[in-house]
């Protein structure tokens, strides 16, 4: 049966604080809020402190879900940089990533799937992550 979701602002700055970083909510989000007032916090109170907080998913899981979709997509690279960012600090493995994108492949094609693993790349380039090495 499905629940509505809750709308708690609170829970969702806290949640989006431990996914992102502090460095998104006071930067990222200063920054959309001058150029669109009250749009970043109908984002985190909806997504983060709504279809987050629901009960059914792992934190990890949704961060699959999500760079999955994002992936899929196309076109929203600083989208995917944000969740490659966001998996790792959940405890994903680079490795976990990359499979997230090559399992893709079949479904979204070459290159879609090629995209995201650019993103990724850069990502773990940036922060200095060998996704070849074991345990990284």
């Amino acid at each position: 049966m499905t629940r509505p979701a809750p709308a708690d602002r609170e829970a969702g700055y806290r949640l989006l604080g431990e996914l992102a970083g502090p460095e998104t909510v006071e930067g990222t989000l200063a920054g959309l809020d001058r150029l669109a007032p009250g749009f970043a916090d109908w984002i985190v109170t909806c997504l983060f402190g709504g279809t987050y907080q629901r009960e059914g998913l792992a934190p990890r899981d949704r961060q699959i879900a999500t760079l999955a979709a994002l992936t899929a997509f196309g076109g929203v690279d600083p989208q995917v940089d944000d969740h490659v960012r966001n998996s790792l600090r959940i405890g994903m493995a680079p490795r976990e990533i990359v499979e997230v994108m090559v399992h893709l492949v079949p479904y979204v094609g070459v290159p879609k799937a090629l995209a995201g693993l650019r993103v990724a790349g850069a990502v773990f380039e940036d922060l200095g992550i060998d996704p070849a090495e074991e345990g990284s």
